[in-house]
């Protein structure tokens, strides 16, 4: 409770997410359990400010990464990343209330299958008039939503299951409720700076600010994705979470993140703009202050009925189905993610799919789009033959583009494929003509190539022309010596004109077209 009191008004303010709501998260609370159980035993004062110590370095930390414009490592989540992890994660959320929904114990476990696995073993225990009441619960709040009567189901949901209980005395029956919650809120503090502890504690804060952050931005976008009227800023989130959790230390809480089944009860209830956050927050304050004796009977069965709804809400359905008809990797990656989340982890699963996105731009970037050019009859343009027909192309003459940036990593790739087309051509060529237009960069790796190439090519007795290459890359040529190297002459503007100027030369070069009919379709590149 106290961890739900001020950082959701610091976030409030700071956060560009209008629907996220930060607080305890089941991951985060793992992830801190795990870090200071090895130093202290649970529930003593030490194990106490060890906790509220990691709030703060785990603040300090992302305030720092935020600061210093470290959220682009949220470019690495793409879109069907995200998917994966959020359907995944709700069913993971949505699968842990079942020991409150069916009234029996299960053990703490983030794996769906012995979950269910236990559920199913105990079938026999399940406590009927619990599981009629969630049911009741989910009944009502999907009717309400889709009726939508424009009441917020959740509040509605829990004063009726309140009202019950105490009215029919249902605690009495075996209705698991949630029971004395202690009332007053906390002193303002911050632990006493420790240099020696913090740096024990480092390495476990770092993990815990970096996943945290991931978990969060992955839910605030997939939040976002569904209103689109609004942007997240990652270094602007890193600093609000910081600030945060900063604050969570402040009341003598743990480290705080987004939380999936929050936001998603938040978004669900109709939630516009961060002062949903605040009134949360005020509320939560009252609650501390005058009304806990009256959550004393909220039966859990009810609070696991509003997670169950909004997990279910979260199963994004359709874009695996799209990815499928549009982009198999995109949907392997998506699916890969989504198991790997459920088998592995809520924590394992980010990183699963941060290494999928990472592989993926890797892949992409080694093997990048490479064409041989042919001239479109009766105008200037060159396009690439494997995309219309009847281009024309001249055997002393061998056009390509290279569409990536050349650096050391896709250096064999241009090089096997250039060896190849030059092998087809044979003695017959006479110019290579490389359209750099969509060259953006050169490494000093791509420049020894360039210059290798220029030289082999003219112990052949053949030479190579540059088009369109841009002004930074031109730089680079410069200052590598390259430009006077090769010759000032062998670059051009247009392709047009770098065929122009070879027909200029005149000798024994040929202008004569050999023109090439392709049976592919006809479609702009």
């Amino acid at each position: 409770l106290y961890a739900s009191t001020l950082p959701l008004v610091i976030y409030a303010l700071m956060g560009t997410s209008r629907q996220l709501a930060v607080g305890p998260a089941a991951m985060v609370s793992l992830l801190t359990a795990a870090s200071i159980g090895t130093l202290a035993e649970a529930g003593t004062e030490t194990y106490l400010a060890l906790a509220v110590a990691l709030a703060l370095l785990v603040g300090l930390i992302q305030f720092v990464l935020g600061v210093a414009r470290l959220g682009f490592l949220v470019n690495f989540l793409s879109t069907p990343v995200i998917s994966g992890f959020t359907s995944a994660a709700a069913l993971i959320i949505g699968t842990s209330q079942l020991q409150h929904l069916l009234g029996i114990d299960l053990p703490h476990s983030r794996r769906i299958g012995q979950l269910l696995w236990q559920s199913i073993q105990q079938i026999e225990q399940i406590h009927g008039l619990t599981l009629g009441l969630g049911l009741l619960g989910i009944l009502l709040l999907t009717g309400i939503k889709r009726l939508r009567w424009g009441v917020p189901g959740p509040l509605l949901v829990v004063v009726l299951g309140i009202g019950a209980v105490w009215v029919f005395g249902l605690e009495s029956t075996g209705v698991q409720v949630v029971g004395a919650v202690p009332s007053g809120l906390p002193t303002l503090s911050l632990p006493t700076w420790d240099f020696a502890l913090f740096k024990t504690l480092f390495p476990m804060a770092l993990a815990i600010a970096l996943v945290s952050f991931l978990e969060s931005n992955a839910i605030a976008k997939s939040v976002q994705a569904k209103h689109k009227n609004y942007r997240i800023a990652p270094n602007q989130e890193l600093i609000a979470l910081g600030l945060a959790n900063v604050g969570s230390a402040l009341v003598q809480a743990f480290p705080i993140t987004g939380g999936l089944s929050r936001t998603a009860v938040n978004d669900q209830a109709g939630a516009r703009t961060g002062m949903a956050s605040i009134i949360s927050a005020l509320l939560i304050v009252l609650t501390l202050l005058f009304l806990t004796p009256v959550f004393y009977f909220l039966p859990k069965a009810i609070l696991a009925a509003v997670i169950l709804v909004a997990a279910v809400g979260l199963i994004d359905f359709k874009t695996p189905i799209r990815l499928w008809r549009v982009h198999r990797s995109d949907c392997w990656m998506l699916l890969a993610t989504f198991v790997g989340t459920l088998v592995l982890g809520i924590q394992m699963g980010i990183v699963l799919g941060v290494v999928l996105s990472l592989a993926v731009i890797i892949f992409d970037t080694t093997r990048p789009h490479m064409a041989i050019l042919g001239k479109v009859p009766g105008k200037s343009s060159y396009r690439n033959i494997d995309r219309f027909t009847q281009l024309k192309q001249r055997p002393e003459l061998l056009i390509i583009r290279f569409d990536a940036r050349l650096y050391f990593a896709n250096l064999n790739y241009f090089q096997e494929q250039l060896d190849t087309w030059l092998t087809e051509k044979g003695n017959r060529l006479q110019v290579l003509i490389i359209s750099a237009i969509s060259i953006n960069s050169l490494d000093s790796s791509a420049l020894q190539l360039l210059r290798e190439l220029v030289d082999s090519l003219r112990a052949q007795g053949k030479d190579v022309y540059f088009t369109g290459v841009k002004g930074p890359v031109r730089d680079l040529l410069r200052q590598a010596g390259l430009l006077e190297h090769i010759g000032r002459d062998n670059f051009f503007m247009t392709t047009q004109e770098a065929v122009d100027y070879f027909d200029q030369l005149g000798g024994k070069r040929s202008t004569q077209w050999q023109e090439y009919t392709l049976q592919t379709n006809v479609r702009e590149e």
